[in-house]
């Protein structure tokens, strides 16, 4: 069986966004939604700057209960999978739940509550030891990050697969790459996937600093994130989640749903390299990119746009660019190639998913978005950046990417269903 596999409904929390039309209306006019971290005192780490989500979980209608037991992420991507059904106007019930499926992603799971345990349990770190008396009922919950899958299965009744994949920053669109495969095999008719992710702690903050992986543009967080820019010196860390719809484009079409792509072609590779390091000949992400296409029965001169992974850090944005001009050849000049994370910032794991639902939008709305804050050229990064406007322009096939520490690289191919396979 190798079933056609289609993406029917969106949810998605991002900064400056509730829900995919809030996060279309930002993208679309080039705002970033960056700001100085509110969550506490930054004051003492070098960068300061970050992509908050103003989420109000009981206004999302989350019980006091849920409230409790659910790290934010988690209920970030409960009610984003609340949306996602929503969306689709799939009927969800008891006699197709053993045939709903459940793929989610994430980097650093429940990190937001295991650092507010810790600083319980510690006494905000003035003693080393501790007494369980002090240690939530749900530490187990947020010590297993499938924990956070068995939610979203448990909010959608899905009684099939359950998967966690947590492959760093390309866990967003691997999970939604498992999600197809399982479909096109067979195994299930339906699947919700996606990825969430809520970093912004002083832990996470802090390990980032170490590394010099975010930016210093303190002075000036709306303009801190510089993809592609000659200027930029790192990525802002952001939280946020998207979730998604899967099924069977036949069983799609015969109940009339609406269509915002096909799953094309997925595929993903390891560079074996190094931890943070990558190859500047951008290889891995070029035989992923490849790979996809050729499973979506496209060539590289039918890529629309590229919805690029874009970081700001100055050798992801080389390695991309190379990995694009390897891949797609001379039509890589001639590609609209854009970096939402000039706008929302970088949200781990959960950036895939929001990438692959602002990809879904661009080629619903037939618009490119911008890479926002691009000022001065680097000439190692010489494609067409869609410098600050977004831009008309018909999308049939998206090319979306991810790359992420440990050398795993992903790429995506979304088409346009109506349009035949070469």
């Amino acid at each position: 069986m190798n079933r056609r596999v289609v993406i029917t409904g969106i949810g998605v929390r991002a900064p400056g966004a509730l829900g995919r039309r809030q996060l279309w209306d930002l993208l679309s006019n080039g705002r970033t939604a960056t700001r100085r971290i509110s969550f506490f005192d930054p004051t003492p780490f070098r960068s300061q700057v970050a992509g908050e989500v103003d989420f109000d979980a009981a206004a999302e209608g989350l019980s006091p209960r849920e409230i409790r037991r659910m790290d934010r992420a988690t209920q970030f991507a409960v009610v984003c999978a609340r949306e996602a059904v929503a969306d689709s106007g799939i009927a969800l019930d008891p006699a197709t739940s053993p045939r709903v499926g459940v793929s989610l992603g994430s980097a650093v799971a429940a990190a937001t509550s295991l650092e507010e345990e810790y600083l319980v349990l510690s006494d905000s770190g003035r003693t080393w030891e501790v007494s369980p008396e002090h240690l939530s009922p749900y530490m187990f919950d947020h010590m297993v990050p499938s924990c956070m899958a068995a939610e979203v299965a448990w909010t959608v009744g899905a009684e099939g697969p359950v998967a966690m994949v947590s492959d760093g920053c390309t866990s967003g669109l691997d999970a939604v790459g498992h999600a197809a495969a399982l479909i096109r095999e067979g195994s299930v008719d339906v699947m919700v996937a996606g990825a969430t992710d809520t970093p912004i702690t002083p832990i996470v903050v802090a390990c980032f600093d170490a590394i010099k992986a975010t930016t210093t543009y303190n002075d000036d967080p709306a303009h801190a994130s510089r993809p592609f820019d000659g200027t930029r010196n790192g990525f802002v860390l952001a939280e946020g989640a998207a979730l998604f719809v899967l099924e069977d484009l036949a069983a799609a079409r015969s109940r009339g749903a609406h269509i915002y792509a096909e799953v094309g072609g997925f595929a993903t590779r390891c560079n074996a390299y190094h931890m943070t390091g990558l190859k500047s000949d951008g290889r891995e992400m070029a035989e992923a990119i490849r790979v996809a296409l050729d499973q979506a029965g496209r060539n590289p001169s039918d890529v629309d746009y590229v919805n690029a992974h874009g970081s700001g850090t100055k050798q992801n944005d080389r390695h991309e660019t190379a990995a694009f001009k390897r891949s797609l050849g001379p039509h890589a000049y001639r590609t609209p190639v854009s970096s939402i994370k000039s706008m929302v910032g970088h949200s781990l794991g959960a950036i895939g998913s929001v990438e692959i639902a602002t990809s879904l939008l661009a080629m619903e709305h037939h618009v490119v978005p911008p890479t926002a804050n691009y000022e001065v050229v680097d000439p190692e990064c010489d494609l067409d950046y869609v410098p600050n406007v977004a831009r008309e322009q018909r999308t049939d096939t998206v090319l979306t990417v991810g790359s992420g520490f440990g050398g795993f690289q992903s790429a995506m191919v979304l088409t346009r269903p109506g349009r035949a396979r070469s």
